[in-house]
């Protein structure tokens, strides 16, 4: 008997489910209440995305073109599939006359990022944070490796790490 009491079973479970999707489609498709896809590429123009999203890893600059990365590499350290590269350099300090460490260039893998968000958690100045861009398909890979600091960008000078 069980045998079939897990057939019936099965049968008001599979009718329970299309009875909902049942209702969803039939009152929605006639009233185009509650209706939430979206008509992409069509709307372009006017989509906007959740302040959650995460569509990639961007650098914030200044009206100066200055950024607050200080070389710590704490984002490439947390990454756990190497998609973020850290360049950086050793110059002397004018104040302090130490050696200093200053970024060349911070190199974000989009083609190898997982969206996990380690990277800007572990970052302790903010100088990473998401952004809104979701366009990313393409034909070249080499394309989807972009460089976050701007040509001519530079630290703020004297900002001090809170975090530090």
């Amino acid at each position: 008997m069980s045998y079939f009491g897990d057939i019936a079973n099965a049968t008001k479970t599979l009718l329970t489910g299309m009875k909902v999707t049942g209702k969803y489609f039939f009152v929605n498709f006639f009233t185009r209440k509650d209706v939430i896809t979206v008509e992409y590429p069509d709307n372009i123009d006017t989509l906007k995305m959740f302040d959650r999203f995460r569509g990639e890893v961007v650098m914030y600059h200044d009206e100066n073109n200055q950024h607050r990365c200080d070389a710590c590499t704490m984002c490439e350290l947390a990454c756990p599939n190497g998609s973020i590269e850290i360049v950086w350099d050793k110059a002397i300090n004018e104040e302090t006359g130490k050696p200093k460490k200053f970024l060349e260039k911070h190199i974000y893998h989009l083609e190898m990022c997982t969206m996990c968000g380690l990277c800007i958690e572990a970052c302790p100045a903010d100088a990473i944070q998401w952004g809104q861009n979701f366009h990313h398909s393409t034909r070249d890979r080499a394309s989807l490796t972009k460089v976050l600091n701007q040509p001519g960008s530079s630290f703020i000078p004297g900002y001090k790490n809170p975090k530090k």
